[in-house]
């Protein structure tokens, strides 16, 4: 049983985990997840069989919230402990989000071997509260680790592909891709049509491609058109679905500092970080601070992006090729591959399963 989900971040490394353990292991998988989350939509795209519950958020809501989630939990816990008792997995892994919360503490209480997944620097409530009482689990830092019982150092799951990205070539144009996550950010949308001009004109040959989200699509196509920036050189997208493509032709990544930061470091890109500021804990600004003290990334606040600042930082990194390879050494440095095969490894593991 794999719970969890909200957002792409957590549905996407579930999905791949799910995929390894049935394709390669013969598990029978399934998911536990809310109404209100993309698992929805994506897991019973993946084939996989979707359970939901009824669960919320605690932290950084209206009192009103709060006291609907106190109410939502029992029933969800209630109703996680019949799937467990229905389905009876050999393990539970919680992925973060509304229902691994009521999941994991079923499967605690039904004595049923669980492992947290960790993907950011700092875990999320449910895994804080519930850290010290799971089975083990899988993190993406080392610093992580302290949170969990019988934690390892997995890596966040990343596709093969973006492993493959190599440097570019010394010819090639100058390229900035700008990406944050399925629903775009409003501060990229907004700040970056605002100085396209002048930084196509700063740096000979660049092109950007600039990923806004559904939204926001048209209002930052017609921000680029005004901007007197030459069509030919920038590109918005709602969706960038072909990834390993675009990190390939990129030399600067704009992005917030989810999952993104595990793809950044397994591509070796450089990048300049914008943390999300209303990430839960401010975990995207941890996230962001590792890679810059890795000298992998530079982070500006999003309190402190402004037309100028914005500019400076990638100007400053586009037109300056030696900085640039030292951050995508100290970038690659930082990635896990083979980060799956550990995480299932260990679902084995608590299965008292023997890895084919």
């Amino acid at each position: 049983m794999i719970a969890g989900g909200g957002t792409g971040g957590h549905v996407i490394p579930a999905l791949a985990i799910g995929r390894e353990l049935r394709d390669k292991h013969g598990a029978e998988v399934i998911y536990v997840g809310t109404a209100r989350g993309v698992e929805t939509k994506l897991v019973p795209e993946a084939g996989f069989r979707l359970e939901l519950v009824k669960s919320g958020q605690l932290k950084n809501v209206s009192l009103a919230t709060r006291l609907k989630t106190m109410t939502d939990l029992p029933l969800g816990i209630l109703r996680c402990m019949g799937l467990i008792g229905s389905f009876k997995p050999a393990v539970v892994v919680g992925v973060g989000g509304y229902a691994s919360g009521p999941a994991m503490i079923a499967a605690v209480l039904r004595g049923v071997p669980t492992l947290a997944y960790e993907p950011n620097a700092v875990p999320g409530f449910t895994n804080r509260v519930l850290g010290k009482r799971v089975s083990a689990a899988a993190v993406n830092f080392p610093q992580t680790a302290s949170f969990f019982r019988n934690a390892q150092v997995t890596g966040v799951p990343v596709r093969p592909e973006i492993f493959a990205v190599t440097s570019k070539g010394a010819g090639e144009a100058p390229r900035l891709l700008v990406t944050a996550g399925s629903n775009g950010a409003q501060v990229f949308n907004e700040t970056l049509p605002k100085i396209a001009l002048r930084l196509m004109e700063a740096v000979p040959g660049l092109t950007i491609v600039h990923q806004s989200g559904v939204r926001q699509l048209e209002a930052t196509q017609a921000a680029y058109a005004a901007s007197g920036a030459d069509p030919a050189r920038w590109t918005v997208a709602a969706f960038l679905t072909d990834m390993p493509a675009q990190y390939q032709a990129a030399d600067v990544v704009l992005a917030r500092a989810g999952s993104t930061v595990a793809e950044l470091a397994a591509a070796g890109k450089p990048s300049v970080l914008v943390p999300l500021p209303t990430a839960a804990d401010d975990h995207q600004r941890k996230n962001a601070e590792l890679l810059v003290q890795a000298g992998a990334a530079e982070m500006l606040l999003q309190r402190a992006v402004t037309e100028e600042s914005l500019l400076g930082a990638l100007v400053g990194l586009l037109n300056d090729a030696p900085r640039r390879e030292a951050m995508s050494e100290a970038a690659r440095a930082m990635a896990k591959p083979g980060a799956l095969e550990r995480i299932a490894g260990m679902v084995l593991e608590l299965a008292g399963i023997a890895a084919r």
